[in-house]
């Protein structure tokens, strides 16, 4: 049995790297009285993860992570241990009760929602978006895992929208093709002709496909 749980990462902690939240949630998991199951070997470990890991500096109110229980459980217990076991900066907001044969969160994951704020006056890059939308290539150097690569980005953008203090998007965020909201705001500031404003990223959304093909938030799927 699995629960993956949606969680999310508030402003306190958004300095706190990746892997720190990792040992935070084996540590958690230890506090609970759930029975997790662990890896075989020299070195057993719960077997957690993550549907994603969560840029420095960022926050989020739809982070999701997956355990193996050695021991089936409620869904309500379940959500009651780890509640009690995280501080109020990593509120528990959801879990569902899976099989071990569920596909794995990172394998169905394909977009993300972001709302970004910026500093400053939004005008030139809200322009910049409208001309960033007509164009079918913009180039820009993404980091892959052999280096830096000049790519298109414009099909890893789903959905581009004005806010009053910024804006939202939707990009993909896939093993092979991932756009990274602070990439999108430097390409539309360089775009602009201006420098790159003071950002803040808050992750909304992690989304897969149904079988219909229709985008539909993870934990659902």
């Amino acid at each position: 049995m699995r629960v993956l749980y949606r969680f999310a990462k508030k402003e306190r902690l958004r300095f706190v790297s990746h892997l720190d939240l990792q040992r935070f949630m084996q540590r958690a998991l230890n506090r609970t009285s759930l029975k997790i199951a662990y890896s075989n070997g020299f070195n057993p470990h719960p077997i957690l993860s993550f549907a994603s890991a969560l840029a420095i500096g960022w926050t989020s109110e739809y982070e999701l992570f997956d355990i193996k229980l050695a021991e089936p459980v409620s869904r309500n217990v379940a959500m009651e241990e780890m509640e009690r076991a995280l501080p109020p900066d990593l509120p528990i907001l959801d879990a569902r009760l899976v099989e071990d044969k569920h596909p794995a969160l990172m394998g169905q994951l394909v977009m993300a929602d972001y709302a970004i704020r910026l500093a400053g006056d939004v005008a030139p890059i809200h322009a910049a978006m409208e001309e960033y939308w007509a164009q079918d290539v913009v180039l820009a150097m993404r980091k892959t895992k052999s280096g830096e690569k000049q790519t298109n980005i414009r099909p890893m953008s789903i959905l581009l929208e004005k806010e009053p203090t910024g804006l939202y998007a939707r990009l993909m965020l896939t093993e092979r093709e991932t756009l990274k909201p602070d990439l999108l705001v430097a390409t539309l500031a360089k775009m602009a002709g201006v420098e790159l404003p003071q950002t803040r990223i808050h992750r909304l959304l992690l989304l897969g496909m149904d079988a219909s093909g229709s985008p539909t938030p993870l934990l659902e799927l």
